[in-house]
């Protein structure tokens, strides 16, 4: 990836200071979690740069996005206080305004599409929100929620393009470079820009040479396309959901325009593979957008080869089950589960003697299927497919050189 360096602002055309962020802190201190920013030595030993993490999916709502929803809820008069607040939301954010609204005594109403997953709405409303499902889209879910603003009275926060919600959230960088002065580049995930216009303004104003790297995922490279005056698809099924914002935000792109360095954009196996990394190195929980920082410097290991880099642990929100798909394909990518797709004769012993061979090189057999009907074989052929499990991928590679060497025609099964 290029390093394609976008213009640095002025003091004087800056749209958000460093002055906001720390007047933020100040409004927020004591209300949300201090997370604590921590080396990784074995993750610095993997990519060749020296890691800081932020853990910011130790938040109560296990995210970052607490910090804007509280400095936008502070600065309320009372009777905005008094009618309440709305969103469109259906992640972090709704969690986050909820949460805090409903412990400053404000109401808090939450639209969300109707195709919202039912843990999500759940997750809200545990934490005091009012959910109203509305619409089959995201953007749908957003049009009646500013409808219900005007009919109600009641003030929008939005999730990411609003400055109070970006002066919350740039506290992160604060507390990151106090505890870690020595960083000397930030690597952010961006989906509407909030987190890294709030960041970038407050590291830019305390180290003016920091480096500001913003991360998309490749199916949402929306920030990366606007800011590099590109024509890209954008829409998928990503990790990431916590980034997959199609339109970002006005506001934010004029402050990243202004102050980025570089966007890259991380594909889908970084993602997954970050996600399992972070869990079985640092025992921590993170959502795909939050792995997307250290996706990024997986993935672009040369351009941060020897640097000093921050990353943020933005949010902790993912589904258990997804959470288990996603550990099981990182163990089948790095060759400790496997599945061989065999060609037998279907006559008694046939499975036998191929197991003997799972016995020989001792790989343990998790799975079996046979298929007799569904194939193109004769009709006294069928195909096993064996899920099994190895120490590493070289035994694996053993197992099927045996079984070629005593004839058998054998496939191995691979992940996208």
């Amino acid at each position: 990836m290029e390093n394609t360096a976008l213009k640095t602002a002025t003091q004087g055309d800056a749209l958000l200071t460093l002055a906001d962020v720390r007047a933020a802190a100040e409004r927020i201190a004591g209300q949300v979690v201090r997370t604590p920013t921590m080396y990784s030595k074995t993750l610095s030993a993997i990519t060749g740069a020296d890691i800081w993490l932020k853990f910011e999916n130790q938040q109560f709502t296990a995210a970052y996005k607490e910090r804007g929803a509280l400095n936008a809820l502070l600065q309320l008069d009372e009777e905005q206080r008094s009618r309440g607040v709305i969103a469109a939301s259906a992640g972090n954010h709704a969690q986050g305004l909820s949460y805090h609204g409903t412990r400053l005594g404000m109401p808090v109403t939450i639209v969300m599409p109707k195709t919202t997953p039912t843990v999500k709405i759940m997750q809200t409303e545990a934490v005091g929100g009012k959910v109203v499902l509305e619409g089959e889209t995201f953007d749908e879910a957003f049009a009646h929620a500013r409808k219900l603003e005007g009919e109600l009275g009641l003030t929008f926060v939005h999730p990411f393009d609003d400055p109070h919600v970006a002066a919350g959230q740039g506290t992160v960088a604060l507390e990151m470079l106090e505890d870690a002065p020595e960083i000397e580049t930030l690597v952010v995930p961006i989906g509407g820009g909030g987190l890294l216009t709030g960041m970038g303004t407050a590291a830019r104003g305390i180290k003016p040479g920091i480096g500001l790297i913003g991360v998309q995922a490749q199916l949402f490279p929306s920030m990366y396309a606007k800011l590099k005056h590109l024509d890209l698809p954008c829409g998928g099924d990503t990790l990431a959901e916590g980034i997959a914002v199609k339109e970002p935000g006005q506001f934010t792109s004029r402050v990243l325009a202004q102050i980025v360095d570089d966007i890259v954009l991380v594909g889908e196996p970084a993602l997954e593979s970050a996600v399992a990394l972070l869990l079985q190195i640092e025992k921590t929980v993170v959502e795909g957008a939050g792995a997307a920082g250290l996706a990024a410097v997986m993935t672009h290991r040369k351009r941060f080869a020897g640097r000093k880099v921050g990353i943020v642990l933005c949010g902790g929100n993912i589904d258990t089950r997804l959470l288990a798909n996603v550990l099981l394909r990182d163990l089948a990518r790095s060759g400790r589960l496997g599945r061989l797709r065999i060609t037998l004769q279907d006559r008694p012993g046939a499975l036998f003697k191929v197991v003997e061979e799972f016995n020989r090189y001792q790989v343990n057999i998790l799975e079996v299927w046979h298929q007799r009907i569904f194939t193109s074989l004769p009709a006294k052929g069928l195909t096993a497919e064996i899920e099994c499990e190895a120490r590493d991928r070289e035994q694996i590679d053993l197992l099927v050189a045996g079984l070629r060497a005593k004839g058998y025609d054998v496939e191995q099964v691979e992940l996208g």
